[in-house]
């Protein structure tokens, strides 16, 4: 299982929240996990760490939620007859990630552990928009954070 990530890392601002940014290699440690879960390997995704003003931007123009969210997923759909090893693009802002996990009392890298999964389920095809999606959804979450030493997010 190998996770190719390319990251972009526009965040300026408070150095606290800069600083809990993950580094490329536990983004990949977090992917590779995914990857292994799923029984995929060698799979591409850009990861994207942005303020509140663009991470509103996209999920109000993409979704019609006129307001900043810890993080949007992007599925790549490669035309027919093209054989790529690309799942898409993650957009995480880095100021709703503190603020979640200090509101829920999580460590910061542990949230952004899970919204990466979370994001990279999503590219996968993963949804929660009914109760059986979700319930599938949030188990695999669980299942796969619980391989990186990380408690159940959802308790």
């Amino acid at each position: 299982m190998t996770a190719i990530i390319d990251v972009q890392q526009v965040f300026e601002g408070d150095e606290i929240i800069l600083s809990a940014i993950p580094s490329p290699s536990e983004l990949e440690l977090w992917a590779n996990a995914v990857l292994k879960y799923e029984g995929l390997s060698d799979q591409e995704v850009t990861i994207r760490f942005t303020d509140e003003a663009e991470s509103q931007s996209l999920n109000h123009e993409y979704r019609g939620k006129d307001k900043p969210t810890n993080v949007l997923s992007f599925p790549f759909e490669a035309p027919p007859g093209v054989d790529i090893s690309l799942l898409g693009d993650l957009v995480i802002c880095a100021p709703v990630i503190s603020r979640e996990a200090d509101e829920q009392k999580k460590k910061v890298s542990d949230h952004y552990a899970h919204m990466t999964v979370h994001g990279l389920l999503h590219l996968m095809g993963y949804d929660h928009i009914d109760e059986t999606d979700a319930e599938e959804m949030e188990g695999k979450e669980i299942d796969i954070l619980a391989t990186l030493g990380i408690d159940d997010p959802y308790q």
